[in-house]
């Protein structure tokens, strides 16, 4: 179904286990990761919302200044907003806190929320992320797991970036597990498969736990 909550347009299909929230890239809308997320975790609920701001006519979910020069002000408040949504939607559906899995822009305001909004997620799964925020606060994420795949080639995300990235969460204690893979910014089928099992191997922990 398409809905809005709290002024997020999203899609919300049923499913068991824990669920993720899909977050498109610049450009993209609730309907552009579905099928990603039905392919990586076939049994899960799905949540995803559309990016609230317009760059030129494309959704993204914060402002940015230039490529790769964000709007830090905007970032913190639209993952406050974010943040708000999935605390409505979980409510809404009767939903624990989801995995993110993000693309591009929506990796990014993953990024931001794990440092910003740690209780939101469970996890993530970064498919192209940077460094969001420059000086993120102190937060704790004590074991969260997080996946992030990188592109060797991506002309768009700096390595710095995304190591820089890695380094700040593993920081405030989340589980990350980064992988360079022979790839641009686009995805690949390397991405789907790690991303796959990755979920897989995380909610097999979650169970034996």
């Amino acid at each position: 179904m398409t809905d809005a909550i709290l002024g997020f347009h999203h899609r919300f299909v049923p499913g068991s286990g824990t669920p993720l929230l899909l977050l498109h890239g610049t450009g993209g809308d609730e309907n552009d990761l579905l099928p990603l997320g039905r392919t990586v975790a076939p049994d899960s609920a799905l949540l995803a919302p559309r990016g609230p701001v317009l760059e030129n006519g494309m959704p993204r979910f914060f402002r940015r200044l230039s490529e790769g020069v964000f709007d830090e002000a905007d970032l913190r408040a639209r993952a406050a907003d974010l943040a708000a949504f999935v605390a409505a939607a979980r409510a809404r559906y009767g939903l624990p806190a989801p995995v993110a899995l993000g693309f591009s822009n929506g990796a990014n305001i993953a990024a931001a929320l794990l440092l910003l909004h740690p209780g939101t997620l469970a996890g993530a799964v970064l498919l192209r992320a940077m460094v969001p925020l420059t000086e993120p606060p102190p937060a704790d994420l004590a074991g969260k797991p997080v996946l992030v795949l990188s592109g060797a080639m991506d002309p768009i995300v700096p390595e710095a970036s995304a190591a820089r990235l890695v380094r700040q969460l593993g920081a405030a204690g989340a589980r990350v597990e980064h992988q360079v893979l022979p790839a641009g910014h686009g995805l690949s089928q390397a991405d789907v498969s790690l991303a796959a099992r990755w979920l897989r191997t995380t909610r097999d922990a979650r169970i034996a736990a």
